[in-house]
């Protein structure tokens, strides 16, 4: 009788279970974006089943984590999605898809823990999630207590709910795809024309309504129809994406960098003045003539010219009065530089077989 009865317990304790799964999977079907995705799936989890510590383990070159790094994070993707390299994490789940019970020699898994929490954890639950049949890292679940996720308790459930997030954050993943091909430039990643014009408008409605200045310096490559015509268009495409890559180095971490057309760009810099704008774009200036384009037989110099605008000006009346008088100033820049400067355009010839030779960047 006492079987029975155990039997019936344990069912209901079981239907109960599967019906908190089957919530958490309700909400995240709904869901198109990474950064939502991600917030429902760890809270979710976290008030439907109590547990105190959830958080997610993404492989660092996965294809989501480099997706997600270029999308704006916030406290609660900051805090619970921990980067791990794919080596560590192989030595833990051995591309093995069951999830992963354990409550002793917790040090093991240090690598898979937020560094906060490492002291904290009794035991501990890991899902493996993948994207077509690939594994990119997995679902975490801990609790202070030791038997809370002790190994032999049945993980059916929950290596059903790690295919469920697998299958809906592959459409996820699809999605944030598309989004950043609308959004974005493709040989550079950065923000794409369309994109700029949006945040020019935004960012000069801000300007006024709390009266701080916004700076936009329109800027263009020297010299790299020479690249093209000597070199060929593949390197030319190489040293505007050189450039791309430092722009977005060297920048403040408010500012936006924008792709224009061809090689002109557009930096939209929110509470800046013009001084400081032309301080910035110097410092960047600077930094690209110490850097050059580092190809497999020579050193390929990289200059920019640039012309700043600024809300500073009570006569830049519009987004587009701003956007214009600075592709002026950059006009005036490139008509009254040295001339001797554009026509020493430098290549230095490397050996062959250098090693260690020059700056990568």
């Amino acid at each position: 009788m006492d079987n029975i009865e155990t039997i019936i317990e344990r069912l209901k304790e079981n239907e109960e279970i599967a019906k908190k799964f089957y919530q958490v999977e309700t909400k995240i079907l709904k869901v198109l974006n990474f950064r939502d995705f991600f917030e429902v799936l760890l809270t979710e989890i976290k008030d439907i089943f109590n547990v105190p510590y959830v958080w997610i383990s993404l492989i660092k070159t996965s294809e989501v984590t480099s997706l997600l790094r270029q999308m704006e994070s916030s406290k609660i993707l900051k805090k619970n999605i921990n980067i791990i390299n794919r080596a560590s994490f192989q030595k833990l789940v051995d591309n093995n898809k069951t999830p992963l019970l354990a409550n002793k020699d917790l040090k093991l898994f240090y690598d898979l823990i937020p560094i906060k929490r490492k002291h904290l954890i009794g035991s501990i639950a890991i899902a493996p999630i993948s994207i077509d049949e690939e594994i990119i890292g997995s679902l975490n679940q801990a609790d202070s207590s030791p038997i809370r996720f002790q190994p032999g308790i049945d993980t059916a459930l929950l290596e059903h709910l790690a295919v469920k997030i697998s299958l809906c954050l592959s459409n996820v993943t699809a999605h944030e795809k598309l989004k950043i091909m609308a959004y974005h430039d493709p040989l550079t990643g950065l923000l794409n024309r369309r994109v700029m014009n949006a945040v020019i408008k935004r960012e000069f409605k801000r300007s006024e309504r709390y009266g701080s200045p916004l700076s936009v310096v329109f800027f263009d490559i020297d010299n790299l129809k020479r690249t093209n015509d000597v070199h060929g268009h593949d390197l030319g495409d190489a040293m505007i994406k050189h450039v791309a890559d430092i722009l977005s180095y060297r920048s403040r971490e408010s500012d936006i960098i924008t792709r224009f057309a061809g090689d002109e760009f557009v930096a939209i810099l929110p509470e800046t003045d013009e001084n400081d704008a032309k301080k910035l774009i110097n410092r960047i200036k600077l930094y690209c003539l110490e850097h050059p384009l580092n190809t497999e037989k020579s050193f390929i110099p990289v200059s920019i010219s640039f012309g700043v605008s600024s809300t500073v000006n009570k006569a830049m009346k519009s987004p587009d009065l701003l956007l214009k008088h600075a592709d002026k100033n950059l006009y005036n820049a490139k008509r009254t530089k040295n001339k001797g400067f554009g026509k020493k355009f430098n290549i230095i010839n490397l050996p062959v077989n250098r090693e260690n030779s020059g700056k990568k960047n």
